[in-house]
C-alpha cells in the first residue's frame, strides 16, 4: 500500500513538474462527493462556480460522503474509481490513507502558499492531520432545539447532556446513525471524566456502558444518516432536540428564521477536508490538482465562510472571513470556535477512531437493530 500511494504521489509531481497541468491536459469533467444540504451550497459558492466559470470544466455533484470508505473500498476492488475527489472528516482520512485507497500529497508542492507569505504546511498547520488529507473547515456536531418546545418555567437546554434528560425536556430527539460522538457523549454524560472517556472507550466495559446510557434514550430518537435531516425535522416540528453539524443549524437558525437554537455545550470538533482517491488516470488526477490548489487557497476558504459558520482551515483565511454573503451578519459569533460557544469543547480524537471505527461501527449497529 505504501508503494502505491508514493507513485501517486510521484505521478502528481511529475504531472506539476512536466507542466501537464499548464497546458490542458487536463479532464473536462470532475465528480466530487461531499454531503449535500448547505454544506455543498457553500462549496458550489464558494468553490464550484467561480471554478466552472473559469476553465469550462463540468462538475458533477455527489452526496455520498457519509459512505465514502465503503464506497471507495468497493471501487478499489472492482478497479473502477468513479469519483475524482472526496470530501471526508478527518478520521475517514486516516483510515483511506492506512489502507492506500487515498493519495499522499505534499501540500508544500501541491497547495498554493498563504497570501500572507506562509508556505502551505505552515498556514495549515496542525489541520494535516494525515499524509492525505487536504483540510477545509472546522466544524462542530452540536444541537439545535425548539424553543417553541421547552416547557413552561424550564430553563431551555444548553448542550449534549440535556439530550438524555427526557424528564425535563420530553420529546424525540435526533442523533446520527453512527458512534462518533454519540459513544463519548454517553459515557461524558454517565460520568466519565473528559480526559478519560477514550480509555474507557476502549474497553467492553466502557462500551457498554455507553450503550446502556443511550439505551435511555433510543426508543425516542430518531437516526440519521445525512446532516440535512435534524434540521428538517426540526423545522417540521418532529423533533425537540437534535444534533447534527452546526452550520446546518445556522442555516436553519439564521437563513430560514425557523424557532430554533443552538445548544453548544460539548459540541464535538471535527475537521472536513479533501482526499483524492488512487488510481485516477493522468488528465483526472491533473484536473482534481488544478482545482484542489484553486479551492483551498487562502481566499476560497475565506469565501466558503461568507456561507456557512464553518471555520477555515488556513490560518491566513481568517482575517479575511466577515459578513455573511447575503445576509450581511458577522459570522464570527456563529462560529464553533468562537469563545462564547466553546466553553465546553470535546475534540474527536481521529488517530482513536481510525483505529476503532470498523469495529465500534459493526457494534453500533447491531446495538440499533436490537
Amino acid at each position: 500500500m505504501k508503494m502505491i500511494k508514493t507513485l501517486q504521489a510521484t505521478t502528481a509531481l511529475t504531472l506539476i513538474a512536466s507542466g501537464a497541468i499548464a497546458d490542458g491536459h487536463m479532464a473536462d469533467e470532475m465528480t466530487i462527493v461531499s454531503w449535500g444540504g448547505a454544506y455543498s451550497a457553500s462549496q458550489q459558492a464558494a468553490y464550484h462556480d467561480p471554478y466552472m466559470e473559469m476553465t469550462g470544466v463540468t462538475i458533477i455533484n455527489d452526496e455520498s460522503s457519509s459512505e465514502a470508505v465503503a464506497k471507495l473500498r468497493a471501487m478499489n476492488e472492482a478497479g473502477n474509481i468513479t469519483w475524482d475527489l472526496v470530501d471526508v472528516e478527518a478520521a475517514d482520512a486516516i483510515r483511506l490513507c492506512d489502507e492506500g485507497l487515498a493519495m499522499e500529497i505534499d501540500p508544500d508542492e501541491i497547495l498554493a502558499p498563504g497570501d500572507d507569505g506562509s508556505s502551505a504546511s505552515d498556514d495549515f498547520g496542525d489541520m494535516l492531520v494525515s499524509d492525505c488529507f487536504i483540510p477545509q473547515i472546522v466544524f462542530s456536531t452540536t444541537f439545535g432545539y425548539r424553543t417553541d418546545m421547552v416547557p413552561a418555567g424550564v430553563e431551555p437546554p444548553t448542550g449534549a447532556c440535556d439530550v438524555f434528560d427526557l424528564e425535563t425536556y420530553p420529546g424525540k430527539r435526533a442523533l446520527n446513525r453512527n458512534p462518533i460522538a454519540n459513544m463519548e457523549w454517553a459515557l461524558l454524560c454517565d460520568g466519565v471524566a473528559y480526559e478519560d472517556v477514550y480509555d474507557v472507550l476502549e474497553t467492553d466495559e466502557g462500551q457498554a456502558q455507553a450503550f446502556a446510557k443511550l439505551d435511555t434514550i433510543k426508543s425516542e430518537t430518531i437516526w440519521w444518516t445525512a446532516g440535512a435531516e435534524t434540521p428538517q425535522l426540526l423545522a417540521d416540528g418532529e423533533i425537540f432536540m437534535g444534533s447534527t453539524y452546526n452550520g446546518r443549524l445556522f442555516s436553519l437558525i439564521a437563513e430560514q428564521g425557523q424557532p430554533v437554537e443552538m445548544a453548544w455545550n460539548w459540541q464535538m470538533f471535527d475537521l472536513d477536508g479533501w482526499v483524492i482517491p488512487t488510481g485516477l488516470s493522468e488528465d483526472r488526477l491533473a484536473r482534481v490538482l488544478d482545482y484542489v490548489r484553486f479551492a483551498t487557497d487562502t481566499q476560497r476558504l475565506a469565501d466558503q465562510a461568507k456561507y456557512i459558520s464553518y471555520g477555515p482551515a488556513r490560518a491566513s483565511s481568517a482575517p479575511l472571513v466577515s459578513t455573511h454573503a447575503t445576509l450581511g451578519i458577522d459570522m464570527a459569533p456563529h462560529m464553533p470556535t468562537d469563545p462564547n460557544n466553546a466553553e465546553n469543547t470535546f475534540v474527536n480524537n481521529y488517530e482513536w477512531w481510525a483505529d476503532y471505527r470498523d469495529d465500534l461501527d459493526a457494534k453500533f449497529q447491531s446495538w440499533l437493530a436490537q
